[in-house]
């Protein structure tokens, strides 16, 4: 991975465990259960890389980057108020949740955005425990890469301990999100909107973050066992993480449970807005210190280290590994789906001659100087202002048939609903994940089922918001 600021700086490991930032609760009512809460949008300064540069020139939450960490129970209702101080509209997108269409924070499609010096209300249940996080769907690549995110987790509404004992699933929890940078030598984030960004992988920086910081050791004991949430807030780096001598159980992905197995390889692999989450146990010997690789590109680097203390050991062999309890989630009924096939073209080297633009057909030299590159079944979207490109009946099952006609991997998020996938190849999946967010490889077609019981519009897009702002959304409507 190429760094214009020495290698080892910015790899280099220090002392101690970066965590995220609580959020203050403003209010709480126990009749209604409704958590209140602030998030204050503005720019500020934020030491990224360490003392030894300048404070870097962010957008943040609540002067902290990322934005603070909300944290609720399942079945709670949860009441943000955004205040935007900076100088452009945003608004925030509560990513993974199944929320009302009108709190879903997409501007001129949910809501109208906010200016600056304005505030908004969204106000919602939640429904579903997991790993979630927030970010604004504004100008998002400008405004998620300058900071603007952060995790949103809703706990089981029980303590979680294994059936066959009084002993916890887990001994400790750590929330990680990922998130990368393009810094000059000065630390400074160089620009956006570059056009080989969004004809080709999206923005790639040269620089990775825990939590808003240079990744710093995991410090452990031998003998426990982590809850490790991931969150990848990047707006283009995929992550394939190596636990180098430790076999990492996938329990949840994109906040919804999944029968517990170790990933193909020992490989968790996180594409763009995808979340995971992680069973680690901490089998080294005492006084051991092991690697945490990401080989996704050509290039494996460094991404963190585990050290374990000196202490002896909590146990030497662990139970196996007990599944988180099930969200209400509608199962699809296969035998009676409606079926749609979805294209995704463009991009570079993608052979794409043209699509239609607001209706009328543009060829790609006139798109580029438009700057599209992209479209979804032939139409290039200019805006959020979109016409429904499907109307789904309320309560019916629909297997989208994704196939990525393109030579960049691109992660497809679906708004208000999470969806099965069932296929990929036309080979079954072997443990049908839910998701809301899946990774279509290049030239891959990937078949994910859901009920549309959730009305509204909504967004159906690559998350890679380069993608997405050149062309590579959509707009589903549920009635």
């Amino acid at each position: 991975m190429h760094l214009p600021i020495s290698r080892r700086k910015f790899l280099s490991l220090g002392a101690g465990l970066v965590t995220t930032v609580a959020l203050p609760r403003i209010s709480y009512s126990d009749e209604k259960h409704i958590s209140e809460y602030e998030l204050v949008a503005a720019p500020t300064e934020s030491p990224i890389v360490g003392e030894d540069y300048p404070e870097t020139a962010v957008l943040s939450y609540n002067s902290s980057v990322p934005g603070p960490e909300i944290r609720l129970k399942q079945g709670d209702r949860l009441r943000v108020t955004l205040l935007n101080r900076i100088d452009q509209e945003t608004t925030v997108h509560w990513h993974g949740i199944r929320l009302p269409n009108a709190m879903d924070g997409v501007p001129y499609l949910t809501q109208a955005p906010v200016a600056p010096g304005e505030t908004f209300t969204y106000e919602f249940d939640l429904p579903d425990a997991g790993t979630f996080w927030y970010h604004p769907h504004v100008n998002s690549s400008e405004q998620v890469g300058r900071g603007l995110y952060g995790a949103l987790i809703v706990e089981e509404p029980e303590v979680l301990q294994r059936s066959d004992s009084l002993e916890p699933i887990y001994q400790r929890e750590l929330t990680w999100i990922l998130d990368d940078w393009r810094f000059d030598q000065t630390a400074t984030i160089q620009p956006f909107g570059v056009g080989h960004d969004a004809s080709h992988g999206g923005r790639i920086g040269n620089v990775v973050t825990i939590n808003g910081r240079l990744p710093q050791p995991l410090r452990v004991r031998s003998g426990e066992r982590l809850r490790l949430r991931l969150i990848n807030a990047a707006n283009a780096r995929h992550f394939a993480l190596v636990f180098e001598g430790h076999s990492p159980h996938i329990i949840a992905i994109d906040g919804q449970p999944t029968v517990p197995h170790s990933p193909d390889d020992d490989t968790v692999v996180l594409a763009p807005a995808m979340r995971t989450d992680l069973l680690l146990d901490m089998s080294a010997e005492p006084g051991s210190k092991t690697r945490i690789i990401d080989s996704f590109y050509r290039d494996p680097y460094l991404l963190n280290e585990i050290v374990y203390s000196s202490e002896t050991a909590l146990r030497t062999s662990f139970p196996d590994p007990v599944a988180l309890p099930g969200n209400p989630l509608s199962e699809p009924d296969l035998a009676n789906a409606h079926r749609y096939d979805i294209l995704f073209a463009g991009g570079a080297m993608g052979g794409m001659r043209g699509a239609l633009v607001n209706g009328r057909w543009k060829d790609i030299r006139s798109m580029v100087n438009s700057g599209l590159v992209w479209a979804i079944n032939g139409v290039a979207a200019s805006s959020h202002e979109l016409k429904p490109s499907l109307t789904l009946q309320r309560d019916k099952t629909y297997i989208f048939s994704l196939q990525n006609d393109t030579v960049f991997p691109h992660p497809i998020h679906l708004h208000g609903h999470h969806f099965r996938v069932i296929r990929r190849n036309k080979k079954p999946t072997k443990h049908r994940e839910w998701q809301d967010t899946v990774l279509v490889q290049a030239r891959e077609q990937v078949d994910i089922a859901f009920v549309a019981d959730n009305p509204g519009d909504w967004m159906f897009h690559c998350h890679i918001p380069e993608h997405m702002e050149a062309g590579m959304m959509s707009v589903v409507r549920v009635v």
